[in-house]
């Protein structure tokens, strides 16, 4: 049911953050926070800080963030509505429903939900008893699955015809887009999104339909796997198939097998380990792992995690300690892939897990098992090879603990690959996984670049962050002399925007994330900092970072105008203000002729000629 937006508020500032954490977590007082040992990830020294007032944590460890609802949420694993009541009924909150038991966007949602349930029926129907799903069943038979297979997973088939889904559901033309379900022709009518394919109901960790994977038919034309369209109830690159099945497996276990396809997972099922999960047509990403290790502390990847080379190492080695995390891989008898061996061989396919290696060691054992070992030569350029996969390792002692294994292996004297770097080979024997749907699979190279191309993270001590950190703790002192001129980073200038549009810093932590989410993120971290430098000095070092900027700027115009005399006026006006600046006794005066400069608020040429 849908909660009043004003209710929700009411609990959020009614509840005792500190309180509730505490229920988890010891907090002890400093200064005017509170810090602790992180519930989210292993840790022995408190990276876990609280700031009560704003009601908001940060775990400078593992980056996990939020307000009270969020904690609850995450650390009970309950959706919003049932986090929000429970709080509701902590504070003595009395909660309120929409006339319909909804808001306009739980309306909205439950509708798209309605929508693509109605979908999955109406193809699972299709599959069941249609003549022209006849090739498909006899597929899926050829697959292992049987028809209880078909009705557990509600498999279903999409038709040939363009618009046969369309005419049958009859939904407005939005719904029917918003869903994900199709899309309107040039002619303005709704086209299925789906036809000739089997079709793979993906469901949210609650067991509701919100898109689909489709699989068409051996030797028919067109792309081999197709996923539903992102939507507002369907987003790919955080949703698992099969995680609502698995989930209660996963946490008895403390282990989740992560694996390539849907037919996978339910081999898995079938053969007595049902904790499986696959990725729906994306590479593994951060929030998948984030999402797995609320429910265990292990995962095996039941796929060719040695696809990616280097950068699948890197983002493997970076989960497994943000989120400590065991990876592992499982390697299976004859490369074949776990549907088929849950049919052959459903013992062997156990035996797989069970015996899955660290990540590290998977990897080192595949280029050893294909080096050749027979001669001084072909041992050394073995242990060369090992020894680079070895180094893309973060832990010290994780390498030198393998690092005798290559050496024992070789037979060379560890003494002589201690202290030495060698080159990333490539690896023999690596195997690059086929492409899943819409071209992705989780040995993806290019999707394990894009994390780090994409973090742009504010230097923690920088002006603008420090500027930031005192707005939020001490607004009274140095918010009338900020102004967006002086964050030049785009994401402190986000930050800084989201502080003046809100009245609270939660609603300025939400709209930041909304916009950019590294800004929601720095907001948060910097919430639960109290500042330590004093504004003046933050103030004095922000407005000069500025000046200094735009004198760059400037002199590079310089080069290319006409007459650059009047620059040059601006560029000297600038440098004396600077300079004084730095000096006590004109540091005042300087810094609201800066700052008035910088705003606009005064002319810069005629600033110089007073000066």
């Amino acid at each position: 049911m849908g909660i009043l937006d004003e209710d929700i508020v009411a609990v959020r500032e009614s509840t005792d953050i500190v309180a509730v954490i505490s229920e988890h977590v010891a907090l002890k007082r400093t200064g005017r926070r509170w810090v602790g040992l992180c519930p989210f990830h292993s840790e022995k020294s408190g990276s876990f800080s609280v700031n009560a007032e704003e009601k908001l944590y940060y775990c400078f460890g593992c980056g996990a963030k939020g307000d009270p609802i969020t904690f609850v949420r995450e650390i009970e694993h309950l959706d919003f509505v049932a986090a929000v009541e429970k709080l509701a009924g902590k504070a003595g909150v009395t909660l309120r429903y929409s006339d319909d038991g909804q808001s306009e966007s739980r309306r909205k949602r439950a509708r798209l939900l309605a929508a693509v349930e109605k979908a999955t029926e109406w193809y699972h129907q299709r599959l069941l008893a249609a003549p022209d799903a006849a090739p498909a069943r006899a597929y899926l038979r050829s697959r292992g699955l049987t028809g209880d297979d078909v009705r557990a997973y509600r498999i279903g088939w999409a038709p040939e015809g363009w618009d046969e889904l369309a005419r049958a559901l009859r939904l407005p033309d939005e719904e029917f887009v918003a869903a994900g379900l199709g899309f309107i022709n040039s002619r303005g009518r709704p086209t299925d999104a789906f036809r000739g394919r089997v079709l793979f109901p993906i469901f949210d960790v609650k067991g509701e339909p919100v898109g689909f994977g489709g699989r068409i038919m051996p030797g028919a034309e067109g792309a081999k796997y197709k996923n539903s369209s992102d939507s507002a109830i369907y987003n790919k690159s955080s949703l698992l198939y099969g995680l609502n099945f698995a989930k209660a497996d996963i946490v008895r276990a403390d282990e989740a097998i992560v694996c390539e396809g849907y037919t996978d997972v339910i081999g898995f099922a079938k053969a007595g380990v049902p904790r499986a999960v696959a990725t729906c047509g994306t590479a593994l990403t951060e929030e998948h792992v984030k999402s797995l290790r609320s429910f265990a502390r292990r995962l095996v990847l039941a796929f060719d995690a040695d696809a990616a080379g280097q950068n699948a190492a890197e983002r493997v080695y970076g989960w497994e300690r943000k989120y400590d995390l065991d990876v592992a891989v499982a390697a299976f008898p004859g490369g074949v892939d776990p549907a088929e061996l849950a049919q052959t061989d459903p013992e062997a396919l156990a035996t797989a897990v069970a015996e899955a290696r660290p990540f590290l060691k998977f990897r080192l054992d595949r280029v050893l098992d294909a080096a050749a070992l027979d001669t001084p030569e072909h041992r050394v350029r073995a242990a060369e090879t090992a020894m680079a996969v070895v180094q893309e390792h973060p832990s010290e002692m994780v390498r030198d603990q393998y690092l005798l294994e290559v050496a024992a292996r070789c037979r060379i004297d560890p003494a002589q690959l201690r202290g030495r770097r060698f080159e990333a080979p490539v690896v023999p024997g690596a195997r690059r996984s086929a492409a899943g749907p819409e071209g992705g699979s989780p040995g993806d190279p290019r999707a394990a670049a894009a994390p780090a191309a994409r973090r742009r993270t504010p230097p923690r001590d920088s002006a603008a962050t420090e500027a930031l950190r005192l707005l939020i703790w001490t607004p009274e002192i140095i918010a009338p002399s900020l102004h967006e001129s002086l964050f030049a980073d785009p994401v402190t200038a986000t930050a800084y925007r989201s502080i003046g549009a809100t009245t609270s810093l939660a609603e300025a932590v939400a709209l930041a994330g909304a916009e950019d989410p590294m800004a929601g993120d720095l907001l948060q971290r910097l919430a639960v900092e109290e500042p330590t430098a004093e504004a003046a000095d933050v103030l004095a070092r922000l407005v000069e970072e500025s000046a200094r900027a735009t004198m760059a700027a400037l002199r590079a115009e310089a080069q290319v105008v006409d007459d650059p005399l009047v620059i040059g006026e601006t560029i000297g006006w600038l440098n004396l203000r600077i300079m004084e600046l730095r000096e006590q006794d004109t540091q005042a005066v300087a810094l609201e002729e800066l700052l008035d400069w910088i705003v606009g608020a005064a002319d810069p040429v005629d600033r110089s000629v007073e000066a």
